[in-house]
């Protein structure tokens, strides 16, 4: 008699009891309160060429109930990030800024993520 768990139907066995067969996604992610309002956040948006952002899954800019906003932001990692501030973001804040961008960068709280799941994570 055969195991009804022969190679065929083995992967779709353990898929459907233990989820996809995949490897952990590992991404950077963080959260930033800027005091800062809509109205600036849209001129540093248009400075910020329209491309994307290589390596940027999520951003995501809410309202605080006191007014500023929340960045909520998705990296592939930390590099590309990084990258992205350097060659992109920082410069366009500086244009929205006239030139005169405070010179402290606000805190910014790094999530431990332990798991990412979700349509815009790579397979």
């Amino acid at each position: 008699m055969t195991s009804p768990l022969t190679w065929p139907t083995l992967p779709i066995f353990i898929r459907r009891w233990f989820g996809s067969i995949r490897e952990a996604v590992m991404v950077y992610a963080f959260v930033q309160d800027v005091p800062i309002g809509e109205e600036l956040y849209r001129r540093i948006t248009e400075e910020i060429d329209p491309e994307p952002l290589e390596g940027s899954l999520l951003h995501l800019c809410v309202r605080r109930p006191d007014g500023g906003l929340r960045y909520i932001d998705v990296w592939t990692d930390r590099e590309a990030c990084t990258r992205a501030f350097d060659e992109r973001i920082h410069p366009a804040v500086d244009r929205a800024f006239g030139g005169a961008r405070p010179g402290a960068e606000p805190t910014v709280d790094h999530l431990d993520v332990i798991d990412a799941r979700g349509a815009l994570l790579p397979l």
